[in-house]
């Protein structure tokens, strides 16, 4: 799932009197992956990364994170109002050594699964998107880099094959497809595979009054049938494959994600109880 740092979630994903520090721990419970959310918006601290790792581990060996490269590099300063694109990123010099910082503390740990540098839909393919792109692989080579871009122009065969060269992943999305926006697909140009669901709301979208309301969107079982399929191809190239609901709104990211399980792995899973009372859909797949 994409963060854990939900108000919403508080008595529907997390028993209403669980501690906010006490929530990766919790999760960790039920899923082996989170995507960090908020490494997008500031740099992580690294004894924060580390106690999260702790934390995680202490109940699910297996668990790992993936992080959001942070927004410096990958959106205008003001991306509301201006398009994202070579020369309107702006990262400030001390960007790169802060946002290390954070990453070597999760890779340190062994819990570093891949870092998401995810780009707007202004971010265009030009030449001169792409020299930025490969500048970022240069700047962040040391770290398993997974590419999410949102414009249909980046789809086409020379650019998976330039991915490869690079060696880096490439994010298959599912999103609203609205005007230019890239279509589902199940590519892989590196041994990571990562797929992100971001819902289908398409009324809010673009919403600017409560950005919250973008993702509240329930994905039903035959869509998430296709997205088994897609996942199962993909892993079928690589080594290792990531699959993140960002539809996060009143927990509906932690519903989909436990369904999605389910169906690949062709068993039961272990929910929250909070969550299947408020999902009851659930209870047919709960192992408890």
């Amino acid at each position: 799932m994409a963060g854990w740092s939900y108000k919403d979630w508080q008595g529907i994903v997390y028993p209403p009197t669980l501690k906010s520090n006490a929530r990766v721990a919790y999760l960790a419970q039920f899923f082996e992956l989170i995507e960090i959310n908020n490494s997008f918006y500031g740099h992580i601290k690294p004894a924060v990364a580390k106690e999260w790792c702790h934390m995680a581990a202490g109940v699910n060996p297996a668990f790992v994170f993936t992080a959001k490269l942070n927004r410096a590099f990958t959106h205008s300063p003001v991306a509301v109002i201006e398009a994202t694109s070579a020369k309107t990123i702006r990262p400030a010099e001390s960007d790169e050594r802060d946002a290390k910082a954070g990453y070597d503390a999760l890779a340190a740990e062994h819990m570093l699964g891949a870092l998401l540098a995810q780009f707007p839909i202004s971010f265009k393919c030009t030449d001169e998107n792409r020299s930025y792109v490969e500048q970022l692989v240069r700047q962040f080579r040391e770290y398993p880099l997974v590419l999410e871009i949102r414009h249909a122009t980046w789809n086409q065969p020379e650019v998976l094959e330039w991915l490869q060269g690079l060696q880096i992943g490439l994010c298959n999305i599912d999103q609203p497809l609205l005007g230019r926006a890239v279509s589902p697909s199940s590519h892989a140009t590196s041994n990571i595979g990562y797929i992100r669901l971001h819902g289908r709301n398409y009324k809010q979208w673009f919403a600017e009054t409560n950005v919250r309301d973008r993702y509240d969107y329930l994905y039903s079982p035959q869509e998430l049938a296709k997205w088994k399929d897609r996942t199962l191809q993909v892993a079928a190239k690589t080594e290792t494959t990531y699959v993140v609901a960002n539809n996060h709104n009143l927990g509906k990211a932690a519903v989909n994600a436990l369904e999605l399980i389910s169906m690949i792995e062709n068993r039961k899973v272990k929910a929250p109880a909070t969550l299947v009372t408020h999902y009851p859909e659930l209870a047919s797949l709960n192992s408890d």
